[in-house]
């Protein structure tokens, strides 16, 4: 739901905030106010095209931000976290509140923003489609986009839930087929397939490896190809400090027994004699390290070249099939799975063929259910848009729900559906799209929203000249059903029609300002007092007489009855 606007510097607009609430808000004013302005700001929020002649005379940049109230929309809050604006869909300190900010500059520059963050315009239309709409003579996409008119179909005859288990369904169906699509490929090219992983299997096979073989027998490598000078210098070591004459170990061990003697005349030298024999200790003990070390070393030739050539056909097999050899090993898992597989493949898809006619049977039992509910929906939706429509100063208008059966199943059921109208007597009905013209669009749209109230997901939406062309009691019946709608929706409507106004929860009025030579344009919330005076001006116009005033008032004080439609409470 939006709560709350702010436009500026755009067209007319220079500073412009106002806030919105739940229900039925009506925007109204003289022609030529600025009413139009806020439909192309509430425009650039849907992501619409930008015109820079929209940014204010002596400005170089315009801009429009918009709050949302996310609290009875989780899946838009999922939407945001899905696409990184927030950080959880359940949680946050925004309170479950959506941020969106349009700029746009005289020199075409154009930028988007969502909870602060620079955005896409494919992003900004993705979040703002299921959310808000504008209903109006140059608006209505919806309706002219003939794939909307099965999920508004749907919508009225409550097969979501019906669509939703012919949707899994046709899912598993997709699924199988495709398994089976890719084992009738893999057997056209089974006979080479089988051979090639035959071969990489037996060469795996045949190497008999180990896991970290290759870094072990590297390491071995090394000390082979180094043994002459490993020997050398761990014999060396050990003769130094112990095997030699006079060796480190021997100058340590007579030093120790010199200053051993010395200690019972100076206790200060226990330390350094005990510092002494650990050294002592230690050396000895890597003395016998190193002569273990060089009595191990070997010299061996043809242990060298048997380590060089098993590094050789490890080597090989390590570019052939993986840097590692555990992804060798678990490649060599994954061939013998698929030989089995392709082995077994006319066993896999005759079974593969049952299935998928057994799918295709639950499929079809499932479609049938959802196209004759919806053909029992289209009749329905039928008569009750035919009903609204004549309320709405179209009598002789012909709305019907044409159903075509697919030639073979699709993802949202068997059938696809369009919506056929005739304004007049003796003309056939024709589609929709290409036959009402922009305020009859409005008004079918309205009848809609008031037939099919949960059509589809909307918080708000925006119906701009729905009352184009009609006045009198057609005008208070498109208040009485703009007002139904608003019971679910929030609903804001631009009219000139005071019949259309008086119905509304809350109205503002568009006031054009000027100004040291600049013209301006406010919205100011109306008191119960400067509503009965802005309908009276409605009314009668510029020159208010008691009569008018007090036909206003009258006029708001019935259009507050606390039921409607045979007392149904709204």
């Amino acid at each position: 739901m939006l709560t709350d606007l702010s436009i500026k510097n755009l067209a007319v607009i220079e500073q412009l905030q106002v806030s919105f609430g739940r229900g039925f808000n009506v925007l109204s004013g003289e022609t030529g106010a600025g009413k139009s302005i806020i439909i192309d700001a509430m425009g650039l929020l849907l992501g619409q095209r930008v015109r820079t002649e929209l940014v204010r005379s002596g400005e170089e940049t315009a801009s429009v931000e918009a709050v949302f109230s996310l609290t009875e929309q989780p899946q838009i809050r999922q939407l945001l976290c899905d696409m990184d604006f927030v950080d959880d869909a359940n949680d946050g300190d925004d309170g479950g509140e959506l941020l969106i900010k349009r700029s746009l500059s005289r020199q075409g520059k154009n930028r988007v923003y969502i909870n602060g963050s620079m955005a896409t315009l494919a992003q900004l239309q993705q979040l703002m489609t299921p959310m808000l709409a504008i209903f109006g003579q140059h608006d209505q996409q919806q309706l002219q986009r003939v794939e909307n008119h099965l999920q508004l179909l749907d919508g009225f005859g409550q097969c979501s839930e019906l669509l939703a288990d012919y949707q899994k369904q046709y899912r598993l169906l997709n699924d199988l087929q495709q398994q089976l699509q890719q084992l009738q490929q893999a057997e056209r090219e089974r006979s080479d397939r089988i051979d090639l992983l035959s071969f990489q299997s037996q060469e795996i096979a045949a190497a008999r490896l180990q896991p970290g073989e290759d870094e072990e027998l590297a390491a071995e490598r090394l000390r082979l190809q180094h043994a002459e000078r490993l020997h050398a210098g761990c014999q060396q070591g050990y003769d130094r400090l112990y095997a030699d004459n006079g060796a480190i170990c021997e100058q340590l061990g007579g030093l120790s027994q010199q200053l051993d003697g010395l200690q019972q005349i100076d206790p200060q030298l226990q330390g350094p004699v005990a510092a002494i024999q650990d050294a002592l200790f230690t050396l000895e003990d890597a003395a016998g390290q190193l002569r273990q070390v060089a009595d191990g070393v070997v010299f061996d030739e043809q242990r060298q070249s048997e380590v060089e050539e098993r590094l050789i056909v490890l080597g090989n097999l390590q570019r052939k099939y993986h840097p590692q050899l555990s992804g060798i090993l678990a490649y060599g898992e994954q061939i013998e799975q698929e030989l089995e597989s392709l082995r077994n493949s006319a066993a896999t898809m005759e079974q593969l063929e049952q299935q998928i006619n057994q799918q295709r049977e639950q499929l079809m039992a499932i479609g049938s259910r959802l196209s004759a509910l919806r053909q029992s929906a289209g009749q329905r939706l039928q008569q009750a848009m035919e009903s609204e429509l004549e309320g709405l100063a179209m009598p002789q208008a012909r709305f019907e729900v044409h159903q075509q059966t697919l030639d073979k199943p699709g993802p949202l059921g068997l059938e696809r559906a369009e919506f056929y109208f005739s304004a007049n007597p003796g003309q056939q009905p024709r589609p929709l799209a290409a036959t009402a013209s922009g305020g009859e669009l409005s008004r079918i749209m309205l009848a809609l929203r008031k037939a099919a109230p949960r059509a589809d997901g909307l918080a708000t939406m925006i119906f701009d000249e729905v009352d184009a062309g009609i006045g009198g009691v057609a005008a208070s019946a498109v208040g009485e059903r703009l007002l139904a709608v608003a019971a679910g929706h929030q609903v804001l409507c631009i009219t000139h029609l005071p019949q259309v106004a008086a119905y509304a929860d809350v109205q503002y009025r568009v006031e054009k300002v000027v100004a040291d030579g600049q013209t301006s344009t406010r919205l100011q919330c109306l008191d119960e007092e400067e509503r009965v005076q802005e309908l009276a001006r409605m009314l009668g116009g510029a020159q208010l007489s008691h009569q008018t005033v007090e036909h206003a008032r009258d006029l708001l004080q019935r259009c507050r009855r606390p039921t409607l439609f045979g007392g149904e409470k709204l």
